[in-house]
């Protein structure tokens, strides 16, 4: 397996601190050499992506080289999120993981439908959370090749 490149940007979507925490946590216990970054809601990943805001700085706000997606949040949702981003030409092809707490099935098909390119339910224990983590990364970050890497990066 190949190393995970240093520079490689991880952006969470969660409106709950508490689960943007404990992501964190778990990356750093599955030493996921990876640059989190995190915002709280559909609509200020909106901002984050197209540089609006308090995001107009491409050093402070890289591009990500995956998404990790909460499908409840308010103001815009991770489902509106998500199909805005696939909808647009210079976002779709950031990998997208849903990870949410929902294990309803239509909203495993609706992700699915929009573009997601996983779905995680949100483990209950960190010790799992810390699992999901080194399986989420050895995945996305060792195994397999992402795209190419976008305009402005």
């Amino acid at each position: 397996m190949r190393e995970t490149k240093l520079n490689t940007t991880l952006l969470l979507a969660d409106d709950d601190p508490d689960d943007r925490l404990l992501v964190k946590d778990a990356l750093e216990e599955s030493h996921l050499a990876a640059d989190l970054r995190s915002v709280e809601d559909g609509e200020e990943l909106m901002d984050y992506l197209h540089h609006r805001g308090r995001y107009t700085e491409p050093n402070t706000s890289p591009q990500p080289d995956l998404i990790l997606l909460d499908l409840k949040m308010p103001r815009k949702s991770g489902h509106q999120a998500l199909e805005e981003i696939k909808a647009t030409p210079e976002l779709r092809c950031i990998p997208i993981v849903v990870l949410t707490t929902s294990k309803a099935e239509e909203d495993v098909a609706r992700a699915y439908a929009s573009g997601a390119n996983s779905f995680i339910v949100k483990p209950t224990s960190f010790g799992a959370l810390i699992e999901a983590m080194k399986t989420l990364g050895g995945y996305w970050f060792e195994l397999i090749t992402l795209p190419p890497d976008r305009i402005g990066r």
